[in-house]
């Protein structure tokens, strides 16, 4: 079976490496370079630098227009296989391979659908998720389920620890599927289109931490936006990123004696205690806007006047 496989960020790489160990990979569809950081350097994807290190044509195109799909036909590839691509394929698209087109989507499927998945896991509190593989279909994830295996969270995970397990578990499931592709053994199972429920597209602004939200709220929201946007307030109208914090077990402050926000103390070993709705997060490790990222005592004893002032006031994003 000949394959076209699509895919762009670290999550993909795993999957492309096992198809390309056990099948004929005809090309390789990623999102275009793009320039990143201070001096601007054109930056390859994830998946474009492990196509090229496999010896794999690579395909950038910024639409998928009719010349293009000319260039696709021309590789007479039989399946798409796609994995956090970032783009909608249209049907016109799908029509090129004659076994149609796969997709590995990290949830319970009809359950989030979208973007975010693992971020909306982990926000919501949840301790069990799931990998799905599944037809693809015009609507977004609303494809016929072809496998799907449970995924249980662990209890301090974050979205770049459970993107990395995704990464593996799901190398594996799309072996399996295409082994039973090819065994004649696949039994999709539609969704209930009624029971479909969303996640939308993380940005940047995503991460910031509402105070009067509780110290368990809040650590989610920093473990679901580990690496990215992060978990951020504000002091002295800079950004502050929460890059490590867990809900504080020790004794608390009598209630009215610290403002919600309020940096209330510090405990050597747990770390920076700030003031939630409900109950202390513990901070230990944080990085304020332009500088490195600091463990919590080293923070502290380059900003003495931290411990007593209110997070997140007088602020403009």
């Amino acid at each position: 079976m000949r394959i076209l496989f699509a895919g762009t960020p670290d999550i993909a790489v795993p999957s492309l490496n096992a198809l390309a160990f056990h099948y004929d990979i005809a090309g390789v569809l990623t999102n275009p370079d793009k320039a990143r950081g201070r001096g601007k350097q054109v930056q390859f994807s994830p998946v474009k630098k492990a196509a090229l290190e496999l010896g794999l044509p690579v395909f950038q195109p910024s639409k998928l227009t009719a010349d293009f799909r000319e260039e696709i036909q021309a590789l007479s590839a039989d399946l798409l296989v796609c994995l956090a691509y970032g783009k909608i394929f249209s049907q016109t698209f799908m029509d090129l391979f004659p076994k149609g087109g796969i997709n590995l989507h990290p949830s319970g499927l009809p359950d989030l659908r979208g973007p975010s998945p693992l971020n909306s896991l982990i926000l919501r509190g949840d301790r069990v998720g799931a990998i799905t593989i599944q037809s693809l279909a015009k609507e977004m994830d609303s494809g016929d389920i072809l496998l799907q295996v449970p995924l249980v969270l662990e209890e301090r995970e974050t979205t770049a620890s459970l993107s990395g397990r995704v990464a593996h578990e799901g190398a594996d499931c799309l072996l399996q599927v295409l082994r039973d592709m090819e065994a004649g053994n696949l039994k999709p199972v539609p969704q209930d289109h009624n029971k479909a429920t969303y996640c939308s597209l993380i940005g940047k602004d995503d991460g910031l931490m509402d105070w009067s939200q509780s110290a368990e709220q809040l650590d989610r929201v920093v473990r679901a936006y580990t690496p990215w946007p992060h978990g951020f307030t504000f002091w002295k109208n800079l950004r502050l990123n929460i890059l490590e914090a867990r809900p504080y077990e020790g004794s608390l402050f009598p209630p009215g004696t610290v403002k919600v926000g309020e940096v209330a103390g510090l405990d050597k070993k747990d770390g920076i205690l700030i003031q939630t709705g409900e109950g202390l997060l513990a901070v230990t490790r944080l990085q304020l806007q332009s500088k490195k990222a600091l463990d919590h005592k080293s923070f502290i004893n380059g900003s003495k006047d931290f411990v007593g002032s209110v997070l997140g006031e007088e602020h403009d994003l």
